[in-house]
């Protein structure tokens, strides 16, 4: 099932250039985009001092999902859906193993951590983008459909153990939120 949603999602790639461009432009500047949106929020106006922090979550998040990443890569060798013909690939080749997603696990990150710190809103709009990019890997076929779940779980998982142990208003959280 996991090919054959993957080549499902995946044979659209190819069929309109415009298409293509675009999902090429998400998956290439999505997660640096998402950074960028994370660090403006810092000098919002709304709630200052909770919205920091949830910044703050975000990029611990970011940084501990993908440090989980590498430690899986070195027990979990996956090749990419290309090399086994199930994808057409329309950017460059990985260089390292299939699963899980670097892409999804960042952007699931920074995500699952602003829901956490109860910034829905914020939450919802990143959702978004989030899911654009992890659409966009199994399109330009660089992962299988469970590479992206895995690599959102990933995040997810990561955003949770930062949200127990990166607690709100504690004197680390004052001491990084009252900068600038």
């Amino acid at each position: 099932m996991d090919q054959t949603v993957t080549h499902l999602i995946n044979s659209f790639a190819g069929s309109s250039s415009t298409m293509d461009l675009i999902m090429i432009a998400i998956t290439s500047y999505g997660v640096p985009l998402l950074i960028l949106l994370v660090i403006l929020q810092w000098w919002s106006t709304d709630d200052r001092v909770h919205v920091r922090h949830g910044c703050v979550a975000a990029g611990l998040s970011f940084l501990l999902g993908l440090a989980a990443n590498q430690v899986l890569l070195l027990f979990i060798h996956r090749i990419r859906p290309y090399d086994v013909d199930v994808s057409h690939l329309i950017i460059a080749r990985s260089a390292d193993w299939s699963f899980p997603s670097d892409h999804a696990t960042a952007s699931m990150a920074i995500v699952a951590s602003l829901a956490l710190a109860r910034l829905p809103i914020r939450a919802v709009l990143f959702g978004i983008l989030s899911l654009l990019v992890c659409a966009s890997r199994i399109y330009v076929g660089t992962h299988f459909v469970s590479d992206v779940i895995g690599g959102a779980a990933t995040g997810l998982i990561a955003a949770v153990i930062v949200h127990f142990a990166y607690r709100e208003g504690s004197k680390a959280d004052r001491l990084v939120t009252g900068l600038l």
